[in-house]
């Protein structure tokens, strides 16, 4: 029997070489932290919100760090929150609801909330008012994969139809019954291709920095385009019964598991890119959904200021940036949380929730 050249040096080695020439898999926090230069992109200061809290208990300070959303989501909004930021009417306002596993929301305590208990602040003029139909954006692009592939399978979830299904690589696996006719040219009348997505959407991928989801079909009342997610530490816009679709007065975060129901009845304008601590942490309240009672009313935390990260001085604007979600470096970092392969696991997943793959984003030192 003949053996290649591989094969007879692995016999001829010690079992222990063999384990040490195994190649070991990254894991994902070495694939971001090798990637190149290149691969990251900066987030614009005007993009950026710093937002100040009171001092804790120990007297320590409390700074968080927004990202709002790039076009083509949720503009409206977005022009909206810098405006209330540079008229500074989120100055004074505070924390005023936290419900646990779901969100913290902040806001002026008069406003809208039912422990209220005083007038509201009147809100500064020039704000947009919003439509239902701009939580979908319609323009968004095709963005390939670096190698290749359609990249609408970053949720990596086998979606079954009736005759075919995708594969957690993204491959399409078709049924015997239907390959011939299929490689003839042919289409049964009753084949129906395969989606990729999740419970929540057809696809769900990684666009422009950002976690979205998409229709590519028209159903009832689902238009097609393209929406944010409510993943941990997103920023949405709260609201009253529709058609209301909120000003920016009031914010919250995403503290729990991904409450997905909400995507495309909500304004998502945002993430919190440092300081998230600050927020998931706070007292929770004993209200309805969470809302701070009145006798509650010493939990609220109060925000100092909150400012458009453009108008500090130039010694005072934080600089962060993203790993783009375009980079091989990215697509590869996807995989390997979808697929885990480094030493402390032992079985790969074989796929990830859209929520699962962050997108890597850094601070980094100010231009000397």
């Amino acid at each position: 029997m003949l053996l290649s050249a591989s094969a007879a040096l692995a016999l001829a080695l010690p079992l222990a070489a063999q384990e040490a020439a195994k190649p070991v898999a990254l894991a994902p926090s070495e694939i971001v932290a090798a990637a190149p230069r290149a691969d990251w992109v900066q987030i614009p200061a005007e993009d950026l919100l710093v937002m100040t809290l009171a001092p804790d208990a120990e007297g320590k300070p409390r700074t968080v760090v927004i990202q709002l959303m790039p076009a083509p989501f949720s503009q409206g909004w977005v022009h909206n929150i810098r405006l209330f930021a540079r008229a500074k009417w989120y100055d004074g306002i505070s924390v005023n609801r936290v419900q646990d596993n779901y969100v913290t929301q902040w806001g002026d305590p008069n406003y809208d909330n039912p422990e209220a208990t005083g007038k509201p602040k009147p809100l500064p003029e020039g704000l947009k008012v919003m439509g239902e139909s701009e939580y979908v954006a319609a323009d968004l692009l095709s963005i390939p994969d670096p190698r290749g592939r359609p990249r609408i399978n970053y949720s990596l979830a086998a979606r079954m139809t009736s005759n075919a299904m995708i594969a957690a690589n993204g491959s399409v696996v078709v049924p015997e019954a239907f390959r011939d006719a299929l490689e003839s040219g042919e289409r049964p009348d009753n084949f129906e291709m395969p989606e990729m997505g999740d419970a929540y959407a057809p696809f769900a991928t990684l666009a422009l920095g950002w976690p979205v989801a998409g229709s590519m079909r028209e159903t009832a009342g689902s238009p097609t385009g393209f929406w944010p997610t409510h993943c941990y530490g997103m920023v949405g816009v709260g609201r009253n019964y529709s058609p209301d679709t909120g000003s920016g007065a009031e914010l919250y975060t995403v503290i729990g598991h991904a409450p997905r129901h909400l995507d495309r009845n909500i304004a998502l304008v945002g993430r919190v890119i440092e300081g998230m601590q600050h927020l998931s942490s706070l007292p929770r309240g004993s209200g309805a959904l969470g809302f701070y009672t009145a006798e509650e009313a010493g939990k609220r935390t109060p925000i100092l200021s909150v400012r458009v990260a453009s108008d500090l001085p130039a010694g005072e604007q934080p600089r962060f940036e993203y790993l783009s979600t375009e980079s091989e470096t990215f697509a590869t970092y996807a995989e390997a949380i979808a697929n885990r392969r480094d030493p402390f696991f032992i079985v790969p997943a074989g796929g990830a929730d859209i929520c699962n793959i962050r997108v890597p984003v850094r601070r980094v030192a100010a231009a000397g």
